[in-house]
């Protein structure tokens, strides 16, 4: 990320921005303020009264992007304003696995210097407002099993396939629901 602190915003008043997007795991809907992205949905309709903005048509298309396969990495600013200094510390981890790489939530509590806090990090990263932008589909369990994802399991196998198709058991060269 370009955006040397991607999580914060000024205490200005914000305008809440929205635009749907048909991707290849169903409609979202992307959620901006005036000063970065807020929030990622995925819903099952596309009723959401369009007010897009710079933020979110920048994530509109880094998202088609990285689900053609042309795009490894995002470069979004976001607006986290609300969120403890714990959720920020954990997003910004997440941001740091690699395309295509997995991390155990141990692994991710090691790395933010404390091993105890497996559940606090768990419980992080399935509040994570941003998926894959913030790819908290990169988590997965000590052995290798895929546990918890916010967009649904079946979701973060399809996106972890289509990061790395000869890890995760398939290949391919687009999202196949």
């Amino acid at each position: 990320m370009k955006n040397s602190a991607p999580f914060l915003s000024k205490d200005h008043k914000q305008n809440k921005y929205l635009q749907s997007y048909l991707s290849p795991i169903g409609w979202l809907i992307l959620e901006a303020s005036n000063f970065g992205l807020t929030r990622i949905t995925l819903t099952e309709t596309n009723n959401v009264k369009q007010r897009p903005c710079i933020f979110t048509s920048d994530a509109q298309v880094q998202l088609q992007e990285y689900f053609n396969m042309e795009r490894t990495s995002f470069d979004i600013p976001f607006d986290l304003k609300g969120y403890s200094e714990f959720a920020l510390k954990v997003w910004a981890a997440l941001i740091k696995i690699p395309f295509g790489k997995t991390m155990s939530y141990k692994e991710l509590s090691i790395s933010l210097g404390d091993v105890k806090a497996i559940r606090a990090v768990g419980t992080t990263n399935g509040k994570n407002p941003i998926p894959i932008i913030i790819p908290c589909h990169r988590v997965i369990g000590s052995d290798g099993s895929l546990t918890g994802y916010a967009l649904g399991l079946d979701i973060k196998k399809q996106l972890l396939i289509l990061e790395n198709p000869r890890k995760f058991g398939q290949i391919q060269t687009k999202l196949a629901f």
